[in-house]
């Protein structure tokens, strides 16, 4: 026990009890999220309304399926196909925890402000989910899309732990583009090597491109997650909202 005392002491900048808050807070995260799931997925024909609905304003305003270009891009390379569908499973969860338990680690003073970013962000697309649930391209075959995922054996649509997990309609917005911005941001303001720095300013730009072209989101679901993202941030720096919320201040 006192070994693990000295452990907490030496590597966690508040020790064991802040970093089993921090711990829980993301798992409530995750709970609250299997909620949301709960309450958008019971509607599948309202759904897929909302995709056709988004289909429409993206013909209005481009004449073009850009997803479809983005998709036969990734699908013209083996090496291509499988690195979008890593960077679709992996840029949530993994990627976000990662970058979180680094920043909490080595650049603790900027955790809260990373932390709390995030939080926002992703309540605001949970709300958005429960408000328009919305099916991904790939639900959309007869367009010519498919599921580019179901070609990973292990883990894909059709997956039990992804099928219990996964909300099948959480199109709009797109939390992976919003996190992918929000990563991107905070690990170039955290970073000191200027390469790492360029990697992180492309970061983004990779996933937002690997969503569409698993046929996951549509342009316009990016679209949405980057503007979460940013009415995230400016609702941090409202004093109001701060306010109702002290916790985040």
């Amino acid at each position: 026990m006192t070994a693990v005392a000295a452990v907490g002491r030496r590597y966690l900048p508040r020790g064991w009890a802040d970093f089993g808050l921090q711990l829980s807070i993301w798992f409530g995260f995750l709970i609250a999220y299997q909620g949301a799931r709960g309450l958008a997925d019971r509607n599948p024909s309202k759904a897929f309304d909302n995709g056709w609905r988004v289909l429409g304003w993206e013909q209005g305003l481009t004449h073009h399926v850009y997803e479809l270009t983005f998709q036969n891009l990734a699908e013209s390379s083996s090496f291509l196909n499988r690195l979008a569908s890593l960077t679709y499973w992996l840029s949530e969860f993994a990627v976000v925890g990662i970058a979180l338990l680094y920043v909490y680690l080595r650049r603790h003073e900027s955790f809260k402000r990373f932390r709390n970013w995030i939080l926002v962000a992703n309540v605001l697309g949970l709300i958005g989910y429960v408000l328009l649930p919305t099916a991904p391209p790939r639900m959309f075959q007869s367009l010519g899309f498919i599921d580019t995922l179901g070609s990973m054996n292990s883990l894909n649509h059709g997956s039990g732990f992804v099928q219990v997990a996964a909300n099948p309609y959480a199109a709009m917005p797109s939390l992976h583009a919003a996190d992918a911005l929000i990563v991107g941001v905070m690990l170039i303001t955290v970073t000191r090597r200027k390469w790492l720095r360029l990697l992180w300013a492309l970061w983004p730009l990779w996933v937002w491109f690997c969503v569409m072209a698993t046929a996951n989101h549509f342009w316009l679901d990016v679209v949405g997650g980057i503007a979460v993202a940013l009415l995230a941030l400016v609702l941090l720096q409202s004093h109001r909202f701060l306010r109702l919320f002290p916790r985040l201040a």
